[in-house]
């Protein structure tokens, strides 16, 4: 356990910022997953209802620094590319 009143202040700061990463972290992993669970089943027009909702948690995941820009960048890609196969016509 920490010592001086710095080390203890930065403790105590640092368990809020981690409650306030978890959580955020937590809701764009949630979103994503309802995004993936409507593209699992088939439902386009679903899946692309619920694309604003995730795009918006990983957008204020990356803004928070919570993940990367290029990570949340590279997730909102995965999910829209995902709903486009599934709305593409089939050869």
């Amino acid at each position: 356990m920490a010592h001086t009143e710095s080390a203890k202040k930065n403790y105590r700061k640092m368990l809020k910022r981690r409650e306030r990463n978890l959580a955020a972290s937590s809701r764009y992993r949630t979103e994503m997953k309802k995004v993936l669970a409507a593209v699992e089943k088939g439902d386009a027009a679903g899946a692309a209802s619920l694309l604003p909702a995730a795009m918006k948690a990983i957008d204020k995941a990356a803004k928070q620094r919570v993940i990367h820009a290029n990570t949340a960048a590279n997730k909102k890609s995965r999910l829209a590319r995902s709903i486009n196969r599934l709305a593409a016509p089939k050869k």
